[in-house]
């Protein structure tokens, strides 16, 4: 008689502003690991959200220059920001928020207005990560006047670990999570690893000629600029800033794909190399990951033993 591989059970829903992306390898776990998936996405939107009012983040920037004491959560997601930052020598800095906003992206992305008339204003550089006073043991933060924090990108990668950790822990299934671009995985892996699809944007249909990869663990994150742009009084503008200008990254990779132990460090890697432009490969290499990156032309550098491309996959995409 022949074993077959169970299929992995997949579910799929909005949240955070992109796609949630659940799979298991044992699909009576399937509500266990998609109630702590749930869980893990509305602490971190309480938390961190740029765009509810009532979030942990909102309070916190609107008490700049104050001391104030932040919740575990929030706390953790702060960390995982400042070590991206030290890690990226400033690349990847959560004190852009107010660059951010300022390029129209003051709202959920699906609320943008696409064709934005309103006159640039003048782009300032970002306040910069170290002048953050933060005291990790008294969870009190103080932030440089007029400062606005942006947690966006680590925060998911970081929602996307603890889900996949906390999933397999309480179910013993393997897992992916996969939010956006940013992708976790934990426990037992399907035989012949998780099939990965490598695109633009993930929210597109998978083709059979698209580029895969297979995941047998650790994260993989994409971070792209052809997704979430917008026009700003007649110039197109993208999500992802350069800390040293206050403006959008100068486009020089379409998307940047990064596999690590961790989605955070996947994530700021990509984000980072996105940011560095023409530097982005020596500092790859420097790093030693595995990285795939696509130019505005459509040529692809490989480095750290990224495997060619094959074919067929699912569930990638940049964010």
């Amino acid at each position: 008689m022949t074993m077959r591989t169970p299929v992995p059970a997949q579910v799929v829903f909005p949240a955070l502003g992109t796609t949630a992306a659940l799979l298991v390898t044992d699909p009576s776990s399937m509500p266990a690991a998609e109630a702590v998936l749930r869980a893990e996405l509305a602490a971190v939107d309480r938390a961190c959200s740029r765009f509810r009012p009532d979030s942990e983040l909102t309070r916190v920037n609107l008490s700049a220059n104050v001391p104030t004491t932040v919740s575990e959560r929030f706390a953790e997601a702060l960390q995982a920001a400042l070590r991206a930052a030290r890690l990226s020598d400033g690349a990847v800095d959560p004190t852009v928020g107010s660059a951010v906003i300022a390029l129209g992206y003051d709202r959920t992305f699906a609320a943008l207005r696409p064709n934005d008339a309103r006159p640039l204003p003048v782009a300032r550089p970002a306040s910069g990560w170290q002048r953050i006073s933060w005291n990790p043991h008294t969870r009190k933060l103080r932030l440089p006047p007029h400062t606005l924090l942006d947690l966006g990108a680590t925060a998911k990668a970081l929602t996307a670990d603890r889900a996949a950790q906390r999933a397999a822990a309480a179910t013993g299934s393997g897992v992916l999570v996969s939010l956006g671009g940013d992708l976790a995985t934990a426990g037992p892996t399907p035989e012949g690893g998780w099939r990965i699809a490598l695109a633009d944007d993930h929210t597109q249909p998978v083709t059979e000629k698209g580029p895969a990869v297979a995941v047998t663990g650790g994260a993989l994150a994409t971070s792209g600029i052809r997704v979430r742009t917008w026009r700003r009084d007649g110039r197109i503008a993208h999500h992802i800033v350069d800390p040293a200008i206050g403006e959008p990254a100068i486009p020089m990779w379409r998307t940047v794909t990064v596999a690590a132990a961790t989605c955070v460090d996947a994530n700021t890697a990509s984000t980072a190399a996105i940011v560095l432009g023409d530097r982005a490969v020596d500092w790859l290499r420097r790093t030693t990951l595995p990285a795939r990156l696509v130019g505005l032309d459509g040529h692809v550098v490989r480095l750290g033993g990224w495997p060619p491309d094959s074919h067929p996959a699912a569930h990638g995409g940049s964010r």
